[in-house]
This record gives C-alpha cells, structure tokens and sequence, in this order.
C-alpha cells in the first residue's frame, strides 16, 4: 500500500522482531510497532494495534515463527509443547476471524514436518514469509476478478476496513476499488463510517487519501439515504468468517447495509479469500461473535484543536453499552462472493465446488 509515496505492508518479519502498522493511532499518526516476542504479538492483535481477517492470519503466522525462535532447548518434543502454548495464545486472542487459525496452522503444520528443533526453526520463519506472500497475492486476485464487475463511474459503498491494513497488502473489498483505479476508472467510495471503533472513517478513507481515490465519509445510517437515491451502485464489503451455506460474519453493521441493498436492488458483494470459508462452521449460527469492551461504545477518540489525540466520553457516566464487535449476513442477501478462484454464488454447492480449489 501506499504510505506518503512509500510501498509497505501491514505486517512483517525483521529480524526476530514482528512489524506492524500501529492502526490505533490511525489516521493522526503513523507509526511502526515492533513486537519483541510471541506474546506481546498475541496482544497486539488482541488490541487491535492490527486487525482484519488476512492482516490477523499473517500476525498469526509470523507469531508461531517468532515463538519457534524463542526457543532455546533442543528437545523436539519440548519444542513442540512450546509451539502449542503459543497456538492457543494466538489463537484465543480474536475468535471471529477464521484466517487467523488459518495462518497459524499453516506455519505450525510446516515447522512440525522436521523433527529438529534447530532445523525447525527455519522452516517456521520460511512458512511464515511464504504465508504472508501467498496473502497478499490472493487479495490482489481478490482485487482483478473484482474489478470486472465495476463499470465506469459508478460509486460503490463500503463499510468498515477491508484495505490494504486489513490484509498483508492490497485489501479484500478496496482491492477490485484499488485495481479500478489503476485501471483508470472513474469512480466513487462512500465510506461508512463504521461505529463504534470508525474504521471506515480512520482507515479505509486514509488509505483512500493516500491513494488519491475520490471518497466521502458517510454516518453509518445515511447508506440508505444514498441507496434510495439511487447513488450506490454497488456494496463491497469483506468477511471475517463464512459459513458453508454462505452466510457471511463481518463488522457489525454490515447485515444492515445487506438488507437496505437488497430492498433498492444494490448488488452486494463480499469480498475474502477461501481461507476465510470455515468448514466446521455449517450456518451462521455456529460462528462465533466477538464481544468487546463496552468502552468503546461509550468513548471516542479524537483530535483537538491543538493536534492533541485524545479519549472522551460521549455517553451518560451512569449508562453501560453492549458491543458485539460482528454480525452475520444471511446467504440470501448476497449477491456474489468475490474469491481469488472467482465470483461464487453464496450456494452451499457452489462453495463446497470452490473449497476443493485451496
């Protein structure tokens, strides 16, 4: 993605350090975090310094390396009891997002094919880059398969951040925008602001800035208004899990915008790469929903006169909030799943036909 004219990725591996795009201090302020070890990259996810499904999958992966390093015995065995606790300490940290047991299982199934700890050790920094690549290049499939359903001059909504910061690189849903735009058409984002934590109006519309895309930053319950007057013509949202009969878990808000889409005859797409289909997950309903803190439903961030970022409460002291961070848009809402394979019918038939493809 583009930074001040400068090409970077969300996550990386430098030496035994994880780093990661500080998205916390986004759009005021960018910075680099540099992770020193397995557990203070399980906490990076955890607080969102990254998140998004694909961006979450590569943290993942890159933690399992950065524990394998961390090792100092030679005992295979040891070393393999060692990789599990770092497992479930990565894997506990989101429960929604089924990219980031992808990631992690990836580079723990490639590091326990040896059976010397020494040896192993770079198997798993190896399996991680190539997970982190194999990311990125999916997205930016995601991306040219996308982009043949955008026509010029259309406007497209989008909501929470599914960019490039998402992701290792080019993003899931702005990566058909951003290949559109390289392919020199003319076209519009509505960005939804996406409350509580406004990853559309700090993320998305930044990498948008930095792209010189044409944008504006919508509230959450003007889509509707725009749908209704005919300004959308299309939505392109990402995923965080997707069940087998096509109902989609993704940022909360996003059922909302599917069923106004479908009642002004919008097409709504989703976009994610088949490492985001969950084979245990049969419905909706067996897809976990994240529950966070209710502060951020209660505070907001932002900057004051003086270039001062700060935390204020927007809500009553006596009120408390509920903050299911992810809701689950039915199969029947969705026109199309946008996959590195191509566009799929959200049909149990037809995922099960594309599952055969990772």
């Amino acid at each position: 993605m583009l930074v001040n004219n400068q090409n970077y990725r969300t996550v990386w591996m430098q030496d035994n350090f994880v780093c990661l795009i500080n998205q916390t201090l986004l759009p005021h302020k960018f910075e680099i975090y540099k992770s020193k070890n397995c557990i203070e990259t399980a906490d990076a996810i955890k607080a969102m310094i990254v998140r998004g499904a694909p961006a979450i999958g590569a943290t993942g992966a890159y933690g399992i390396a950065q524990a394998a390093l961390e090792f100092t015995g030679k005992d295979f065995e040891n070393f393999k009891i060692h990789l599990k606790k770092a497992e479930y300490a990565l894997k506990s940290t989101r429960p929604t997002a089924n990219d980031l047991s992808f990631g992690v299982d990836f580079v723990m199934k490639k590091t326990f094919d040896n059976f010397d700890a020494e040896i192993a050790k770079k198997y798993a920094v190896k399996a991680a880059n190539e997970y982190a690549d194999w990311s990125a290049e999916l997205c930016r499939q995601i991306g040219e398969n996308g982009n043949k359903l955008i026509k010029n001059n259309q406007s497209i909504l989008t909501h929470c951040n599914a960019g490039a910061l998402a992701c290792v690189d080019f993003g899931t849903a702005l990566s058909p925008i951003r290949i559109a735009h390289y392919s020199k058409k003319n076209i519009f984002v509505y960005v939804d602001e996406t409350r509580p934590r406004n990853q559309g109006a700090s993320l998305t519309a930044w990498e948008l800035a930095q792209e010189k895309i044409s944008h504006a930053i919508i509230a959450d319950n003007a889509a509707g208004h725009f749908m209704n007057q005919g300004k959308i013509d299309m939505v392109i949202v990402g995923a965080d899990r997707i069940a087998m009969n096509g109902d989609v878990a993704n940022k909360i808000g996003t059922y909302e915008k599917a069923v106004l889409a479908k009642e002004n005859n919008v097409p709504f797409y989703v976009a994610a790469p088949l490492s985001t289909f969950d084979i245990n997950s049969k419905t909706g309903d067996d897809i976990p929903i994240e529950e966070r803190s209710e502060e951020e439903v209660l505070y907001m961030h932002g900057m004051d006169e003086d270039g001062n970022v700060k935390k204020f409460r927007i809500a009553p002291k006596e009120s408390t909030a509920k903050n299911p961070a992810f809701d689950v848009t039915p199969a029947k809402y969705i026109t199309g799943i946008i996959t590195e394979k191509g566009i799929l019918n959200p049909i149990k038939e037809e995922i099960e036909r594309f599952m055969h493809k990772i």
